[in-house]
């Protein structure tokens, strides 16, 4: 079984974020990155896929130069080689940028599965999946929390809804699956397989032609830290069940 994974660079969650010139963007000469945590349980997936049914796993990822080390930690884990769609209009690309940069790459390949996390930690649309299934040309699923491969007749998934219900279903090979974030145990680079990532091939190629983004960020601002001050007045009992209800429904911390 050939599986991709697509894989993104994002800022660390620790970093507080610094806008550019234009107010579009963040200051990246200023940010730390990191590998997107999402899509590290898709490769965790895929890697499990691979050691249950045989195959290879190839990461898959678009952007700047940068990119490259986030490449790198997945082979680290255990990923056989990767592709790169480099270039620096691709750093703050939207979902739809992103999917037609990588769908371009990824069509020769004729992957049999190919897994993204369910969305990212710095644009959080969660459309790239959905968007590169479509120009594909596979059918999908997305909120995946279980993967079962079926010897001829493709795969069966459990898909996480809302309320607590979950929604098995079968498709066909080849799909594309967005995993859920907790779906499986995390593994971490090996010494080993640190110094094996150098040898391991990375395939770097250009974007398509006319590209172009569905989204244009107009402009962007940094949440405010205030602080305020609520006097609550009356008796201790009534002065307690108003404190209790602006936990519950305003600070929503009960």
């Amino acid at each position: 079984m050939r599986i991709a994974v697509c894989i993104k660079q994002v800022p660390t969650r620790e970093w507080q974020p610094r806008l550019n010139e234009t107010r579009t963007w963040i200051r990246e000469q200023d940010a730390a990155f990191e590998l997107n945590e999402p899509d590290a349980y898709a490769l965790e997936e895929a890697l499990r896929l691979r050691e249950a049914h045989g195959g290879e796993v190839v990461v898959c990822a678009a952007g700047p130069a940068r990119v490259q080390k986030v490449i790198g930690e997945a082979l680290a884990r255990g990923a056989d080689r990767a592709l790169h769609v480099q270039s620096d209009a691709l750093a703050a690309a939207d979902a739809v940028m992103t999917a037609d940069a990588l769908a371009a790459a990824m069509q020769a390949e004729a992957f049999d599965l190919v897994l993204t996390g369910l969305q990212s930690d710095d644009q959080g649309h969660g459309q790239v999946g959905v968007v590169l299934a479509e120009r594909l040309g596979v059918p999908h699923a997305t909120i995946v929390m279980q993967v079962e491969v079926r010897a001829g007749s493709g795969i069966r998934v459990k898909r996480e809804l809302e309320g607590g219900w979950f929604q098995w279903v079968t498709l066909p090979l080849p799909a594309l699956l967005t995993i859920q974030s907790g779906i499986n145990q995390l593994r971490y680079a090996t010494l080993k397989g640190i110094m094996g990532a150098k040898k391991k091939e990375v395939r770097v190629v250009a974007p398509p032609d006319g590209l172009e983004a569905a989204i244009e960020i107009v402009s962007l601002s940094v949440p405010e830290k205030s602080k305020r001050t609520h006097l609550i007045e009356g008796a201790p009992a009534q002065a307690a069940a108003e404190l209790v209800r602006l936990l519950r429904e305003e600070a929503r911390v009960l």
